[in-house]
């Protein structure tokens, strides 16, 4: 078998046997507040971003601290082609561009080169404690991450604004190892608003898991189904119905869709969206939700 091909059936066989035991929960969950056998993931949203300056280094550490197992960043590219962890696409809600560059109005992420971009304060917005925080690389932040052994759920942010974005993140999670068995067996999932970059990602790494943000129709399911994993919804938009709707799906790695929701932040709130079946939580408060729907 060509080095490739085997390297790609080892992850596929690693990605089954890590989503099987969701479908098993969803078979033992028959209402709010039912025993589950296996609790539902907690992706800490940008890090432990009620708790650090989101996105930032400090984020995933204070994310570890906090017991979370996994991290949700986003993903934009720089003036030269750099790939960093920030959330807007513009820079002036988490850094001090404006006092720094006062006459680069209007601040956009691709309008700056990685050079002035980490010039910035990416935390004293946030907190004095954090001045001086900067706004990390993707590389940074896949480091910290792995230095942590957490997973990663990594968004693609504005996609239509940064042509190829795709092919250049999967080069970097290549040159940092997370192509991996490893990591794409339980380690690592790709989403976006896009379903066009999703579909891209898709054709380029199959291997890699994707998830799809927002609240698509149900008769557009099967569609997206054949490229994406996951999809994952406001929680505000959710039914047990809507839940049952993506569970029915199967992915195009073989096996049922899941269903990660943002952004849930309260213990009843997380009570009731793992009521509806929900196998994910994205939480600004990690710890606040794991707690309500662990027990620990």
């Amino acid at each position: 078998m060509h080095p490739r091909v085997a390297a790609l059936t080892t992850a596929l066989l690693g990605l089954v046997a890590l989503l099987l035991p969701a479908s098993d929960a969803r078979a033992g969950l028959t209402g709010t507040g039912a025993a589950r056998a296996v609790a539902p993931t907690v992706v800490a949203h940008r890090g432990a971003s009620a708790y650090a300056p989101e996105n930032t280094l400090a984020a995933v550490d204070e994310a570890a601290a906090r017991g979370a197992r996994w991290v949700e960043n986003d993903v934009q590219r720089t003036k030269d082609g750099a790939l960093v962890v920030i959330h807007d696409d513009g820079l002036g809600r988490t850094t001090d561009v404006e006092q720094v560059f006062p006459d680069r109005a209007p601040w956009k992420v691709k309008d700056f080169t990685a050079a002035e971009i980490a010039r910035l304060d990416a935390g004293g917005w946030f907190s004095p404690a954090y001045a001086g925080t900067r706004v990390p690389t993707l590389e940074q932040y896949l480091r910290t991450v792995d230095s942590h052994r957490q997973s990663l759920l990594l968004e693609i942010k504005n996609p239509e604004l940064y042509p190829g974005i795709e092919q250049q993140i999967l080069k970097e999670l290549g040159n940092e190892s997370w192509l991996d068995q490893r990591h794409l067996a339980g380690r690592l999932i790709v989403q976006s608003f896009s379903a066009d970059s999703l579909r891209t990602v898709h054709t380029l790494e199959p291997a890699v898991r994707t998830g799809l943000l927002g609240t698509p129709k149900t008769a557009d399911l099967p569609a997206y189904a054949r490229f994406v994993d996951l999809v994952n919804p406001a929680h505000t938009s959710l039914s047990a119905a809507y839940v049952s709707a993506v569970h029915a799906q199967t992915g195009p790695h073989g096996v049922p869709l899941r269903l990660f929701a943002w952004t849930v932040d309260d213990a009843d709130t997380a009570r009731t969206v793992v009521g509806y079946g929900a196998d994910g939580l994205i939480s600004n408060k990690p710890d606040v939700v794991r707690r309500a729907v662990s027990g620990h």
